[in-house]
């Protein structure tokens, strides 16, 4: 690879003291739960920024792709967001290594594993920050509060990997594009974490207690500001072998809702390759299918689903066009939607509250 100078990562700003507290702040760190083991469960998802197919390249892929010198500088992913036509393109991260040459990595399940657990982090008190005025939000930890995160979930991460993937979320840079005309046209681009900072005595690779801060992507700080995450079973998500069972968790999570005894949940292979991202490297699309049998198959064996009905939707000579997955959820995952429900109309109705109390007199 050529040689280059190194490139500073996107500074975190400071919080204040003040940003550790607040209502808005107390309403994405309280939980509907029983008892702290419970409470050590849960964490949040995002609507909108869970729902962008950012996380889908392998580094297997990429190593392939720079092998055969195919390497984009540029990808882009079509999805659907709740009917809306959008786009993503991701601008991959330039690290510098210890020799300075310089590779590129776009943000693959690595990362997405520290996300999750950084936004499990932020859901503790004094360790979260949300800040209404400069509309910034983010956490403040140490790597060894990091790695023993990981570690306690099954993801095993050196300081060296986990510095790397942090590296990579702070240089890496995501554009979220309209492009089915509808209410004009629109976009945004940011990097996957706004801001990244640290300070430490010695080599930050090497030192498990240097102080670091990460300011999450906007749309992080948006679902906070707006109530648009939900509670959900993160210690079951993060337990998952792959990385789409993972996203079909965190979609069932957000999207079925109305989960019941007597209700399903129909997904379609095509969507799910579509707003996923996950299943596009296979050649033959009978092995992206079992593929997702096999992620279906996880979420049952894990205590997610109960059972899953799959209808094979055939063509002319009975080419496979489509499968259409009937899902059903099991009684834990009932019980979870339950109080995920009555956890945010608790919030939305507290933030009524807090809007209505920031409205001055002359202006009701």
């Amino acid at each position: 690879m050529a040689k280059a100078k190194p490139k500073k990562d996107d500074v975190a700003i400071p919080p204040t003291k003040s940003d550790f507290s607040g209502q808005q702040l107390d309403l994405f760190q309280s939980f509907l739960c029983n008892t702290e083991n419970e409470r050590d469960r849960l964490s949040n998802t995002f609507d909108l920024w869970d729902s962008v197919p950012r996380y889908s390249v392998s580094r297997q892929a990429m190593d392939k792709m720079r092998k055969a010198g195919t390497f984009t500088q540029l990808l882009s992913i079509p999805f659907n967001y709740r009917g809306r036509e959008l786009e993503a393109i991701i601008q991959p991260a330039w690290i510098q290594n210890k020799d300075s040459t310089v590779t590129g990595y776009y943000p693959s399940a690595n990362e997405e594993l520290i996300e999750d657990a950084l936004r499990k982090i932020a859901a503790e008190q004094n360790y979260g920050y949300f800040n209404k005025p400069n509309y910034r939000s983010g956490v403040v930890f140490s790597l060894h509060m990091l790695r023993e995160e990981l570690k306690k979930r099954g993801h095993t991460r050196s300081y060296q990997q986990i510095v790397l993937s942090l590296r990579i979320l702070a240089r890496s840079s995501i554009e979220i594009a309209t492009t089915d005309d509808k209410n004009g046209e629109g976009f945004s681009i940011n990097p996957y974490f706004s801001g990244l900072s640290a300070v430490s005595r010695s080599k930050l690779d090497d030192d498990p207690d240097a102080k670091w801060i990460v300011q999450f992507h906007p749309l992080v700080t948006q679902a906070i500001d707006a109530v648009t995450y939900r509670q959900f079973n993160y210690a079951q998500m993060m337990r998952h072998r792959t990385q789409l069972a993972r996203w079909l968790h965190k979609q069932l999570s957000l999207k079925f809702t109305f989960a019941s005894l007597i209700t399903s949940f129909d997904m379609r292979f095509s969507t799910i390759k579509r707003d996923s991202a996950l299943l596009e490297g296979y050649k033959l699309q009978r092995q992206a299918v079992a593929a997702l049998d096999d992620a279906l198959d996880e979420l049952k064996a894990s205590g997610v689903l109960s059972s899953t009905q799959k209808n094979e939707i055939r063509g002319e000579r009975a080419k496979l066009e489509d499968v259409i997955y009937t899902l059903t959820a099991s009684r834990d995952f009932i019980t979870e939607i339950k109080a995920a429900n009555k956890r945010q109309s608790l919030s939305e109705k507290s933030k009524e509250i807090i809007v209505e109390k920031n409205i001055p007199a002359k202006k009701r």
